[in-house]
């Protein structure tokens, strides 16, 4: 028998109980389908993660004053990092940082709709923008003329703004009183990744000019500052380099608390790593209980057709011909439902970017191949015993059989 013809009589069997191939290859191809599905959701679970720490700044490393040994007020103030620092850091390490910057904060009472109410006020400057990846949402950001010439303008959030002025274009241009001054909003803004409250900004925050800001509080003290390093590879070495400078310009004793996103950026790439293969495995296991179904039809189809066997046997079809039959009806539902199953699992993930914008779901053909080849693999494998079954059997008894 060539394999044309087992090909023709797979059909025609399977043909003569299409519901039962149907639901056959139903598991199949829900196997299959998960197959594709969960390694998409990995991948995309994987790369929104990591998009998430790198948009927060995966070359970034902020510092910031810890404590110290047993001394006076006048002597722990003196600890804190200032302006030198961040100045310090620039032109000690041109060639390996992007940016530094850094921020002084206090609080002051506004009016927002009748009631007072607490505001956080950051001070910074015209580098904050992008080593924080902050994202203008009109007018514009400050400058360095802003900083220098000591401009008493002022950017709001996104929330802060729509509060104050009804939208952020309309907050553009108007003035607001801070700590009894006239500050002019040149701008607004939001980050670019959301840090949900963790990080130095929330959802109602001023930021002016660092040079302002220091009129308003009684001792200068940058917490944090931050340094923008020029590439991944340089993030440690710099860290280090940064604590030396800040100890060097400060007297012994004092602490400084220097950190990275490195670490985190790494432990969440090992967990996305370990979960993807925990998802992957549980989808292999769908794979099988399928193949397993298959084989428990197939050893069905075979006692329900033992009479055939008989006959075909009788006019000289040889055990190895039965077995090639047999064993190509379960590949041919096996990779009927796997090839549909393939279809689905990719028309699901890219079906999502018509109803939602700016998503890009990655669909790994490395996992379209790997679910096809499992397939085959789980049609060959479980339909072996059926098909071993089929060919054993003795002619005459199959004959007999009713």
């Amino acid at each position: 028998m060539r394999f044309g013809e087992a090909l023709g009589f797979s059909f025609q069997a399977l043909r003569q109980n299409p519901v039962r191939s149907m639901l056959t290859g139903l598991g199949m191809m829900i196997g299959t389908a998960s197959v594709i599905l969960v390694v998409t959701i990995s991948l995309t679970s994987q790369h929104y993660i990591l998009e998430q720490i790198e948009g927060v700044g995966s070359n970034m490393i902020f510092a910031s004053y810890e404590a110290g040994s047993q001394q006076s007020t006048a002597e722990v103030q003196a600890d804190f990092v200032k302006s030198g620092d961040m100045q310090a850091v620039r032109d000690q390490l041109p060639g390996r940082v992007l940016a530094v910057t850094g921020i002084e904060s206090n609080f002051d009472e506004i009016f927002i709709n009748g009631k007072r109410e607490r505001l956080l006020v950051i001070g910074s400057d015209e580098y904050y923008k992008p080593v924080r990846n902050l994202v203008v949402l009109s007018g514009r950001f400050m400058d360095s003329g802003d900083v220098s010439l000591r401009v008493k303008v002022a950017m709001l959030t996104e929330k802060l703004a729509k509060r104050l002025f009804g939208s952020t274009q309309d907050a553009v241009g108007r003035t607001m009183k801070i700590h009894g001054l006239q500050f002019t909003v040149i701008g607004t803004f939001k980050e670019k990744v959301e840090s949900f409250g963790q990080s130095e900004l929330n959802a109602e925050t001023v930021l002016i000019p660092i040079s302002v800001q220091q009129y308003f509080v009684r001792v200068e003290r940058i917490d944090p500052m931050y340094v923008q390093v020029r590439s991944p590879q340089e993030v440690e070495p710099v860290t280090v380099q940064v604590t030396q400078i800040l100890q060097s310009r400060h007297r012994a004793g004092a602490n400084y608390k220097v950190e990275n996103l490195a670490g985190i950026l790494n432990a969440a790439k090992q967990i996305a790593s370990i979960l993807s293969l925990v998802l992957i495995l549980v989808s292999f296991i769908a794979l099988a209980i399928s193949g397993i179904g298959i084989m428990n039809i197939m050893l069905v189809t075979v006692t329900e057709r033992t009479r055939e066997i008989g006959v075909r046997m009788a006019v000289g079809a040889s055990r190895r011909e039965i077995l090639t039959q047999f064993l190509t009806e379960a590949i041919l539902i096996s990779l009927t439902g796997g090839s549909v199953g393939i279809v689905v699992g990719m028309a699901l993930p890219l079906s999502v970017s018509l109803f939602v914008d700016n998503i890009h779901i990655p669909i790994s053909m490395w996992s379209v191949g790997i679910a096809f080849s499992v397939s085959s693999l789980v049609g060959l494998v479980f339909g072996m015993l059926p098909a071993s079954r089929a060919s054993k059997l003795n002619p005459t008894e199959a004959l007999r059989y009713e």
